[in-house]
């Protein structure tokens, strides 16, 4: 049987050296005592996936609403992808791929019901209360405060290596953050790309004829011959494969390159590095960031404000602003936890973290729920 000690030996023996150590570890913030068996990060890995916020990610949405179909990407299948993505470029690179894998399980726990549109209804609703709302920061809310597993601490008690992988984007005088972190940055942005083009094909909503423009697409298409000018269900298939693959050689190849580059021997150097992009290694070469950036405004433009992508969004806002006031105008409303919460955080804080937590289809069933039915025809008129 092998131990934590023999498990901390096997990665100082075979990780790179700038990897991230788990016998290295930042420590926890509540001292306790490590497993046997798992390594620091093994434990965070294993905190996170048995959480409520976990389990909720499989009904939220990540473009299409849940009730739209049984195959389109959902939050926990986006957070799944993205895991995948980490773990196999960290083992390419000799990185750390439990603390990847880990940071990936957790980057998106802050997400609130209806994709990104809930998280710009929620924070323009707490902006109204001098505050406002982000699923970073929410993410390292809920596993440092809002699960309550553990009679000894609040929260998860994870590493601060994996709660610094989850402040992604205020980082202002920290310097970039492991190698891991920034990995995990990078595979949900290759996720983004790649899984709501196919989602996105996939629903109808974009069309081959529109992809024909796009740089990136282009360049797809003449990897991949073979592939029909209609795109049938296979092609398309075929398509997101090579899609994948061809963004993953890229960053694992550039990220080696401005690895080796840098000199960094370890990851405190990797920590401390300054440079472009705030310092961060682990990129993409120059000509895939600009295809990138160019697929990024097609699909804001062609999916994410698509018209009936912006009725999904009116929902949201209806729904949560709804819920919002309604709560803060009769606390009654709350669950007990979410009123004690109130006491300690103020109740706008406690009532966002409340309906930031719901599931899409919880919260259009309480919405429902408080909310009239429509008045019934009056056909004698």
């Amino acid at each position: 049987m092998l131990t934590r000690a023999d498990l901390e030996e096997r990665e100082a023996r075979t990780l790179a050296p700038y990897a991230t150590l788990s016998s290295r570890s930042l420590g926890r913030e509540y001292p306790e005592p490590e497993s046997a068996t798992r390594t620091a990060f093994q434990k965070d890995r294993d905190r996170i996936l048995h959480t409520t916020a976990f389990r909720r990610l499989e009904a939220k949405t990540q473009v299409f609403l849940n009730a739209r179909g049984d195959h389109y990407r959902t939050r926990l299948t986006h957070t799944l992808e993205v895991q995948q993505v980490a773990r196999s470029v960290a083992l390419t690179l000799g990185l750390n791929e439990t603390l990847a894998e880990t940071i990936a399980l957790a980057h998106d726990l802050g997400h609130p019901p209806f994709g990104h549109a809930g998280e710009r209804v929620l924070h323009a609703l707490m902006a109204e209360h001098g505050e406002g709302f982000d699923h970073n920061t929410q993410a390292r809310r809920i596993v440092t405060r809002l699960e309550d597993r553990y009679p000894d601490f609040p929260g998860l008690n994870l590493t601060l290596d994996t709660l610094d992988g989850l402040n992604k984007h205020d980082r202002a005088g920290q310097g970039p953050p492991s190698l891991e972190a920034q990995l995990v940055d990078a595979a949900d942005a290759l996720g983004y790309t790649a899984h709501d083009l196919d989602d996105g094909l996939r629903s109808g909503l974009i069309t081959p004829a529109q992809l024909a423009e796009l740089p990136l697409w282009r360049e797809l298409l003449a990897r991949v011959p073979t592939a029909s000018p209609n795109l049938t269900e296979r092609d398309r298939r075929t398509l997101h494969r090579e899609l994948l693959g061809w963004l993953i050689t890229d960053l694992t190849g550039a990220s080696e390159a401005a690895i080796r580059a840098s000199g960094i021997e370890s990851a405190e150097d990797a920590r401390a590095h300054t440079g472009p992009n705030g310092g961060r290694l682990i990129t993409y070469g120059d000509a895939m960031h600009a295809l990138l950036r160019e697929t990024g405004v097609f699909l804001r433009e062609h999916l994410y404000r698509h018209w009936r992508v912006e009725m999904q969004v009116e929902q949201a806002t209806r729904v949560l602003t709804t819920l919002f006031r309604a709560f803060l105008a009769r606390p009654s409303m709350l669950p007990p936890q979410a009123r004690a919460r109130a006491q300690e955080d103020g109740l706008p804080r406690a009532v966002c973290d409340f309906i930031a937590g719901m599931t899409d289809r919880y919260a259009t069933e309480t919405y429902a729920a408080i909310t009239p039915p429509p008045a019934a025809p009056n056909w004698s008129r």
